[in-house]
């Protein structure tokens, strides 16, 4: 059901962002640890299982396991065990993003996003940078305090994570999607960090747009520092690209240029997710399979390419092997959400996102 007064088309690509979203984690949720699935141990239990070249969920392990196990979670997201998603931080955080904005709306501050988490998100189900921030917003500190106070992870991906919803609501407009993803992400990051998240909900906006996925990772450097780290890993990828360079090769050399930062920092992970999302050139079964298969945060990095390459494409057209399994269900430790359709998420973020554009063509213009 298209919600009143939404273009269908538009509806289409944010249910194709939801679902790729949803798809991609799941992908890779059961490799989800980089420091032991590297890139080429997830290649050879994907050979080993006769699953190469990968157009599916990861196939049930095949033989011995190499000295290392897939997560606990694998037996619910493997081909033919998938009964509607798992429950994940890169999906809770998208869905908590839609409760504040329907909350709040698009003039919510920092503060409030730290009262929801209190308020929808457990303790337990938060990781790295949102732990620190949590524990510190229980403690009594305020923003941009509790990104920085006794907090190692300010870089990590986790501000990343939380950006998607930030695209789907600006479709088109990636700098407004790039400051409400800002606003957000100071709670609990900092520096890369932050400009992780606005990069990735530039980049969501944009993909609603943009003729290819290059344009799309082009306008979405413009909303980030240019010489950033960030902005540099990623035009680095871009340049390896236009040589013709290999995927390989590519997600090689860069990650040398990446040495010591770690599987979950932003750096690494969005050069992985750049190689997935250029040499699948806008195919969303190659962008979300060569982005899981570049290793390091496999689960989140799935999500955003499946977030991107599902607006790019729009639901219908996301291959059934992906969406079907997924039942139209959603777990989530969102206080209230769990088993909510995906197809109602998406309903309301179109609402969402018709509401935004009728704000920004008002004479006062939209918030900052």
């Amino acid at each position: 059901m298209t919600p009143v007064g939404t273009d269908p088309a538009l509806a289409d690509r944010i249910l194709g962002g939801w679902l790729g979203r949803i798809a991609g984690n799941m992908l890779g949720k059961p490799v989800e640890q980089g420091d032991l699935w590297t890139r080429d141990r997830i290649d050879r239990y994907l050979r080993r299982a006769a699953a190469l070249p990968l157009t599916d969920y990861l196939p049930e392990p095949a033989g011995e396991d190499d000295g290392f196990e897939l997560r606990p979670e694998w037996q619910r997201c493997v081909r033919g065990r998938i009964h509607g998603s798992c429950r994940d931080d890169d999906v809770d955080y998208a869905i908590l993003g839609l409760d504040l904005l329907e909350t709040h709306g698009f003039g919510f501050s920092t503060e409030q996003v730290g009262e929801l988490w209190l308020l929808r998100l457990p303790y337990l189900q938060t990781f790295t940078a949102e732990r620190a921030a949590y524990r510190n917003l229980a403690g009594g500190l305020k923003p941009p305090l509790t990104a920085t106070y006794d907090n190692p992870y300010q870089e990590w991906i986790g501000a990343l994570i939380r950006a998607d919803i930030y695209g789907w609501t600006s479709p088109g407009v990636p700098r407004r999607a790039a400051q409400l993803a800002r606003r957000d992400a100071v709670l609990s990051h900092t520096g890369n960090g932050v400009y992780g998240a606005m990069w990735a909900a530039a980049l969501v906006a944009a993909a609603f747009t943009a003729p290819t996925v290059r344009h799309a990772l082009d306008t979405a450097l413009t909303v980030i520092p240019p010489g950033c780290r960030l902005a540099r890993t990623v035009r680095r990828v871009l340049t390896l690209h236009e040589t013709r360079m290999s995927w390989e090769d590519t997600l090689a050399t860069v990650s040398e240029e990446t040495a010591g930062l770690g599987w979950i920092h932003t750096i690494p992970n969005a050069a992985v997710l750049t190689a997935g999302l250029l040499y699948g050139d806008g195919d969303f079964t190659r962008s979300i399979t060569l982005t899981v298969r570049g290793g390091l945060d496999t689960d989140s990095n799935g999500a955003t390419a499946g977030s991107v390459a599902g607006v790019l494409t729009g639901a219908e057209a996301i291959p059934g092997q992906w969406k079907d399994p997924l039942e139209d269900t959603v777990r989530s430790a969102v206080f209230g959400f769990d088993g909510a359709r995906i197809s109602e998420l998406a309903e309301r973020t179109a609402r969402l996102a018709g509401s935004a554009a009728e704000e920004a063509a008002a004479p006062s213009g939209y918030p900052s």
